[in-house]
């Protein structure tokens, strides 16, 4: 039996019943696999019945504000992500799809945020477009179902393995069996502790016969994290606080904050630090001390970019997961 009618027989009796996959909506699908993306399903699920309700269509989500969308996107991460969501929404509004979303690859491609395997995703669950779709589920699957020793993050590994991608794809039934490999390697062709002894490709599998299962798929390196130190300040005065919007160029493009400082410029030093939260993003650590400055009288004047806020409002505000976790200990202040 072929690999791809081995892998859609396993699917029809081992897949997940995910809301997504009930459907053959573009702009439903695209929502998923933009949540999905760096986030693991059960995370994913709350945020993607939220979208799909406020925002039922593509018309719903482009006429939004971006900061109601980011609010919503809060403790998902990647904030790029919710932004590039809102910006592709406006071009499928404003743009050469006059409002309808597209759903072949190469018009998939132009949008905003959509990628190689995003687009050959929506393309193939929505339409049945014949274009293999490699993630990192796939990647895994293929490597050791083929032994493969290429790292997967080369521009050589990439090439190779959605070459192979694209000669195993079922032309037939391109969506479904881009979904059963996926769906294969999230649950049977698992990262750690693979299911190799029911696997139904274990007689295929090259790494399971060289015993390299657990040194596939080959990484060439990891990125180095970068350490930072971030100093906020509650300035408080009665209910009201005061915060900023980030800009672009680093972390949490479009996000509030409280006002920050960096590195060794500390305000007020003599006021010890509240509490301290250690962050931990993809390629950074942040370690960061909050202060509290209460104040007798408001600031006349502020800082460019800053904004006078009360406490309730506060609240209304898209902000990151760290900003949140401060949030939580601040509210006993107000």
């Amino acid at each position: 039996m072929e690999i791809s009618q081995i892998l859609q027989f396993w699917y029809d009796r081992n897949r997940r019943d995910l809301p997504w996959r009930r459907t053959r909506d573009p702009y439903l699908i695209w929502l998923s696999e933009i949540i999905l993306q760096q986030t693991r399903v059960a995370q994913g699920m709350d945020y993607y019945l939220k979208f799909a309700e406020r925002f039922p269509n593509v018309a719903a989500l482009a006429a939004a504000s971006e900061d109601e969308v980011l609010k919503l996107w809060q403790g998902l991460g990647y904030y790029s992500r919710a932004r590039n969501l809102h910006t592709a929404a406006i071009q499928v509004m404003e743009g050469e799809c006059r409002g309808q979303f597209p759903t072949r690859y190469s018009a998939l491609s132009r949008l905003k945020g959509v990628g190689p395997y995003t687009a050959a995703a929506i393309a193939s669950f929505s339409a049945d477009e014949p274009v293999a779709v490699v993630d990192g589920n796939v990647y895994r699957v293929l490597a050791r179902l083929f032994d493969i020793p290429t790292p997967i993050d080369s521009t050589g590994g990439q090439k190779e393995f959605q070459a192979l991608a694209t000669q195993l794809l079922d032309p037939q039934h391109p969506g479904l069996h881009n979904q059963a490999l996926m769906e294969f390697g999230a649950l049977q062709c698992t990262p750690l502790s693979p299911h190799c002894d029911t696997c139904p490709l274990s007689g295929k599998c090259l790494a399971l016969a060289n015993r390299t299962v657990g040194e596939r798929p080959v990484k060439a390196g990891k990125v180095k994290v970068r350490e930072r130190r971030l100093h906020y300040y509650l300035f408080k005065y009665k209910d009201t606080l005061w915060v900023h919007q980030r800009g672009s160029g680093d972390i949490w493009q479009g996000l509030w904050e409280f006002p920050v400082t960096e590195g060794d410029e500390i305000l007020h030093p003599e006021v010890p630090a509240a509490f301290t939260i250690r962050h931990q993003l993809t390629h950074q650590l942040l370690i960061c001390d909050f202060r509290i400055i209460s104040l007798q009288e408001p600031i006349r004047t502020l800082p460019s970019g800053y904004i006078q806020i009360t406490w309730q409002n506060w609240q209304k505000k898209a902000v990151a997961k760290l900003i949140s976790e401060a949030n939580r200990k601040f509210s006993v202040l107000f």
